[in-house]
């Protein structure tokens, strides 16, 4: 009997189940459907939010990349694989490309430092053919809209007639020119043109001159040099002029003028070893932009022009003749205490001191009667020939036309009584720049160089003739350092700079001739530092008038000698010059006792004459000189 099966396990898998733990095929499927989740709209919607910014960031990383790459790339060109520094430094290490220039018809002018004194500028000019205006006056009315400068009727006058061209204005500005042609008015046009322009105004306005509409020089530098500016336009006219200078000139003048309410006034300075004029002053002036609207006393050039009789400054042209010729020393001197009378003719002296008078007494007190007898010594003959060697008699050559002859008497009229009065500064007429000259010349060891406008090369020596002995300019030096330190031009003392100088009062004379009552010339010629001459000075004011603070005078003394300290105490340190402290050594070379004695170098040895040595030697070697004459023995003191 066969056994019975036992029941199967529920424990144990069935010989046909799936592994353990697997699902058969229908519960896979059963089960997964179970598992699903349902996701709800706003989920969806922030996980599509998300998807659309990690595009978006992913775009930006891109660029950013890209972005540095390119820096990268560049900076690696730049730094390692091609410099830039060399490039740059060849760059700078050229030279500068020349600044694109305008035509133009005229050089400019400047002073020695290249201050700008005259210079053509580029315009346009508006011009008008009247044939082709149908209507004048509403053509005209239109331009005075944008033009209200101008004149209707003189306008109207230009557009009208038969003419083929007339010119409206000389210069518009770029506003004004837009303005015009925009009015859009037939036949009516537009030039290119220029204007000469003065930066400085009215500063040196008469050595500079002027021009006119159509560019020709009229006056001063712009005159004499015409052709040289038009032919070199390129090439700057350098002038002697230094413009610092000049207007510390100019505000000393204006000073005194004002001060002692004269007419009118000039002044100079020269460097005495080359002659050149570094300013030259004379008021009133005017602007040099609008000459149109200058007065003739006010384009008057009183340092070249005008001719005055020079007073008392002339009185060490005596005493330089005098000595130069042997007809006097230091420590002889005339008889100042009586007037000289020659038929109506009376000589006396201004306030004298009434007795026999040394040679550095007349020159310090300003003696008339002693430089009378001083010049009537040397003779009529002799002193016309040393006015002429030293320039008085001619008009001097200096780079300006409007220049003047001076005034002196006829070689067969030159007779006694006009060497007297001459000797004095009467009866001879010269210009203001005629004293500077002589002044610069008994300075500077004796040696006459005509006046330049023009800037000299600093190492060429410019020619000049001797017209007195070295021993005779240091004596002259030392009598125009006594005038100031002890005589009427102690207003003119700067201290530190020894100045040395002569005053000069004249009376004007009238048209008819005869002398004006209360009408006078007060100057001062002078030069710095008299140890060693470098500048001379002269300043002048025409008709000054007493004012209180000159007690009721209007001398030199009072007028001219203080604004010459004006201008030699500003200009001094613009030239480079420091104060000095007087030693020893600079008051011998400058020291003159009032009686003439003890001067170094001034022993009576026998000289020849100035007038019998060549004018044009320069030499320092001094002939001996002539012995005293018995007269001027005489007259010596006792």
């Amino acid at each position: 009997m066969s056994e019975a099966s036992p029941p199967p396990n529920p424990r144990q898998p069935s010989p046909d189940a799936p592994p353990g733990n697997r699902p058969q095929d229908g519960a896979v499927h059963e089960s997964t459907s179970r598992a699903l989740v349902r996701v709800s709209q706003p989920d969806l919607l922030r996980h599509a939010q998300l998807e659309k910014s990690r595009g978006r960031l992913l775009f930006a990383a891109c660029g950013f990349a890209v972005l540095f790459g390119a820096v990268a790339v560049k900076l690696s060109l730049a730094t390692v694989f091609d410099p830039a520094e060399p490039k740059r430094a060849a760059i700078l290490s050229r030279p500068p490309a020349p600044p694109v220039e305008t035509p133009v018809s005229r050089a400019a002018v400047t002073d020695r430092n290249g201050e700008v004194l005259a210079v053509s500028l580029p315009l346009t000019a508006l011009y008008a053919k009247p044939r082709q205006i149908d209507d004048p006056t509403e053509a005209a009315d239109k331009l005075r809209r944008v033009l209200p400068q101008l004149d209707r009727e003189r306008l109207i006058a230009r557009l009208t007639g038969e003419r083929q061209f007339a010119y409206v204005t000389r210069a518009l500005t770029p506003r004004e020119m837009q303005a015009v042609n925009n009015l859009g008015i037939p036949g009516v046009y537009f030039e290119d043109s220029e204007r000469r322009f003065f930066p400085q105004g009215r500063t040196a306005a008469h050595i500079i001159g002027g021009v006119d509409v159509d560019g020709n020089g009229i006056a001063g530098v712009e005159k004499y040099f015409d052709e040289r500016l038009r032919t070199l336009r390129r090439e700057t006219l350098r002038v002697s002029l230094d413009i610092r200078i000049q207007l510390a000139l100019r505000d000393a003048v204006q000073h005194a003028i004002t001060d002692f309410n004269g007419i009118g006034g000039a002044g100079v300075v020269m460097d005495v070893d080359t002659g050149e004029v570094l300013a030259m002053v004379s008021l009133p002036d005017y602007d040099a932009n609008d000459v149109g609207a200058a007065t003739t006393d006010e384009r008057f050039n009183r340092v070249t022009v005008g001719v005055y009789e020079p007073g008392s400054t002339f009185k060490l042209l005596t005493a330089a003749m005098a000595l130069d010729l042997g007809v006097v020393q230091t420590w002889s001197g005339y008889d100042a205490s009586r007037p000289i009378r020659i038929g109506r003719h009376e000589i006396n002296d201004y306030r004298g001191k009434n007795r026999w008078l040394a040679l550095p007494e007349i020159i310090a007190y300003s003696s008339n009667l002693a430089s009378a007898h001083m010049a009537a010594a040397v003779g009529p003959a002799r002193h016309r020939e040393f006015m002429q060697r030293m320039g008085m008699t001619s008009r001097l050559r200096i780079e300006i036309p409007e220049t003047a002859q001076p005034l002196v008497p006829g070689q067969k009229t030159w007779r006694e009584l006009n060497t007297m009065t001459i000797g004095f500064g009467h009866g001879i007429s010269v210009t203001p720049l005629h004293v500077a000259t002589a002044g610069a010349t008994l300075v500077n060891g004796g040696i006459l160089r005509q006046p330049t406008i023009l800037a000299q090369p600093p190492s060429v020596e410019r020619e000049g003739a001797r017209v007195i002995d070295p021993r005779t300019s240091e004596n002259l030096r030392r009598l125009m350092r006594l005038v100031v330190t002890d005589g009427s031009g102690k207003g003119a003392e700067v201290p530190g700079y020894f100045v040395g100088g002569k005053t000069g009062t004249a009376q004007k004379t009238g048209p008819r001739g005869g002398y004006l009552e209360n009408k006078r010339i007060a100057a001062f010629i002078g030069a710095f530092p008299m140890q060693a001459p470098r500048y001379s000075i002269y300043v002048m004011v025409d008709e000054p008038k007493p004012n209180a603070r000159s007690h009721g005078f209007a001398t030199a003394g009072w007028v001219a000698a203080p604004a010459a300290n004006m201008v030699i105490s500003r200009i001094a340190p613009i030239l480079g010059m420091l104060p000095e402290p007087a030693t020893p050594e600079i008051q011998r070379a400058i020291a003159m006792p009032m009686n003439g004695r003890g001067v170094p170098g001034a022993a009576p040895q026998p000289a020849t004459p100035a007038a019998n040595r060549p004018p044009t030697r320069q030499t320092s070697e001094s002939p001996p000189r002539v012995a005293v004459t018995q007269r001027e023995a005489a007259l010596a003191p006792r």
